[in-house]
């Protein structure tokens, strides 16, 4: 899609995306998660997000919910390893009112002592909420395994000891150490002129002081690889294997986005699914999973079954990696899984927030936008001699560590 960026003195960076359609859709997304904590700040980034929509210094709670939801428009906002991201998609007259609650709730929040307290408490809920979610909290405890002793390997909730003792001075200091302001994308997807958007952008944006500045993150080291088994008091049994993978900017990242789709991806055609709930019976749930980040990334596989066929399950997926490795993708193989790929992400382009928001995040990453051409001429470079190198590499197994939930009884 066609895009302009604007970039104000401060560092804050405009992404135009102009699109015909009455729906509009904006982000601001800064370049801040839950890894750049410190120990003892675990959950605070999470707990940012969630105290933005509290106070600011002219609205209270009902006013900032009420400031878009009153026309209809949809607010939400999100917490990962590396992000924050505040995203709205609501009808084109309202990208005015949009834009100054981003930069009111972002940059002119109070943090005030009382809601500090009640959210503290809802977010208690939420970490206890997960807990009882054993398909989501393995996930976390995987990466706390793979990541051993490095932020990147801690719940982006917190922990309910360290969520109980974050302060508002906390949430001052981390906002100072890290909402830098030349990490700040804001992300507009509209019928509006570039015009339009950057004079709306600037009479926001402009005044806010400039805060740049580089991260100072450190990459994990390698871990061991480890077999764990923990038992919960759970009906049914769950496991993930994997280890860590390549980062964003690794040359073979495109290749093992294809493998993992390949392997498990948003279709019921895919080679795990096939076997393990196809042909087997054995597994409702089983998924695979890529997610590069800034300087490693994490692959995994994702498996709920009865607790007799854990084993079964495991060696079925074994047998696959095996099949893989010893016998590479042929060129037709190659052809046909390209042609999934390119198809699952041309659909995707229909969920335009969903696309604004990515869009936004490889400018922070990129410093540029690659068009669809761009990202199917990527795909379709892959080679076979690629394939079976990522392949070698990420389904070895004597590299990959698994954690299973089992349950007690």
């Amino acid at each position: 899609m066609e895009y302009n960026v604007h970039t104000l003195p401060n560092g804050i960076r405009l992404l135009h995306v102009p699109a015909a359609s009455t729906i509009s859709h904006a982000c601001i997304i800064v370049n801040s998660g839950s890894r750049d904590e410190n120990e003892s700040q675990a959950g605070l980034a999470h707990f940012i997000e969630h105290m933005i929509f509290k106070r600011t210094e002219k609205r209270n709670t009902n006013q900032i919910l009420n400031r878009l939801e009153s026309v209809g428009a949809d607010l939400n906002a999100y917490t990962t390893k590396e992000y924050t991201c505040i995203h709205a998609s609501f009808l084109h007259p309202y990208l005015d009112r949009t834009l100054e609650l981003f930069h009111d709730i972002v940059f002119h929040s109070t943090f005030p002592e009382d809601e500090m307290e009640k959210e503290r408490g809802v977010i208690l809920d939420e970490i206890a909420s997960y807990l009882d979610q054993p398909e989501e909290a393995i996930y976390d405890d995987f990466e706390d395994m793979v990541f051993m002793d490095h932020s990147l390997g801690r719940n982006i909730l917190g922990t309910t000891e360290s969520v109980s003792r974050l302060s508002g001075e906390d949430i001052k200091d981390f906002i100072s150490a890290n909402y830098r302001t030349d990490q700040i994308v804001v992300a507009v997807l509209g019928k509006y002129s570039l015009d339009k958007a950057v004079k709306i952008f600037t009479k926001y944006y402009e005044t806010v002081p400039a805060n740049k500045g580089i991260h100072n993150r450190i990459a994990p080291s390698a871990a061991p690889v480890i077999k764990r088994v923990d038992t919960k008091p759970i009906m049914q049994a769950h496991t993930v294997i994997g280890s860590t993978a390549y980062s964003l900017y690794h040359p073979f990242k495109t290749g093992l986005l294809l493998l993992n789709n390949l392997l498990c991806g948003n279709a019921m055609s895919s080679i795990l699914n096939l076997q393990l709930r196809e042909k087997h019976g054995i597994a409702y749930s089983i998924e695979s999973g890529y997610s590069p980040l800034s300087d490693t990334g994490i692959f995994t596989i994702y498996f709920g079954t009865d607790k007799d066929k854990v084993n079964k399950a495991i060696s079925l997926i074994d047998k696959e990696f095996k099949k893989l490795r010893s016998n590479p993708l042929t060129e037709i193989q190659l052809r046909k899984a390209k042609q999934k790929f390119i198809g699952q992400i041309a659909l995707g382009e229909e969920n335009r927030i969903g696309l604004i928001v990515s869009m936004a995040k490889s400018l922070i990453d990129y410093n540029k936008i690659d068009n669809l051409d761009t990202v199917f001429a990527k795909i379709e470079a892959v080679t076979t001699a690629e394939m079976e190198q990522i392949t070698a590499e990420i389904l070895d197994e004597k590299n990959l560590s698994v954690l299973t939930f089992y349950p007690l009884t």
